[in-house]
């Protein structure tokens, strides 16, 4: 029999603070979308005000009520011009400049805090031997 010594070695590259850099690549995408959203469906209610659409419909009630919560801290700021039924709500244009100054600081505040830049890549090297008897 004759023993024989195989010894084998990997070198892979591993770049530090790669998770982070991609966990807060996710937050910020969340913070957008969210902010997206949240713009979309005040901007839907301008725009049902404006065509004076039926409050009574399930679709405009659900979307003046889920909206009501991020418009009533600006209602009564300002006037609100009113003509054949069609409704100006000025006060939903502020909420959504406000809403998009407040999450843009927001998200750059997220990227301040959590980013890492760029490093070099680490080599990480392995070695593995196991004999072989034949």
């Amino acid at each position: 029999m004759s023993d024989r010594q195989a010894s084998q070695t990997t070198t892979s590259q591993r770049e530090p603070g790669l998770e982070q850099r991609i966990l807060t690549f996710k937050a910020t995408y969340l913070i957008w979308l969210f902010l997206g959203l949240l713009e979309a469906l005040i901007g839907l209610r301008i725009l049902l005000k404006l065509m004076a659409a039926n409050p009574a419909n399930p679709f405009a009630m659900l979307v003046y009520n889920f909206s009501y919560i991020f418009v009533f801290p600006f209602m009564g700021l300002t006037v609100t011009p009113e003509a054949s039924g069609m409704v100006l709500e000025i006060s939903s244009f502020i909420a959504m400049l406000f809403y998009a100054v407040a999450g843009f600081a927001f998200e750059r505040l997220v990227w301040v805090i959590f980013y890492r830049p760029r490093q070099a890549p680490v080599a990480v090297t392995q070695r593995t031997s196991s004999e072989q008897h034949i």
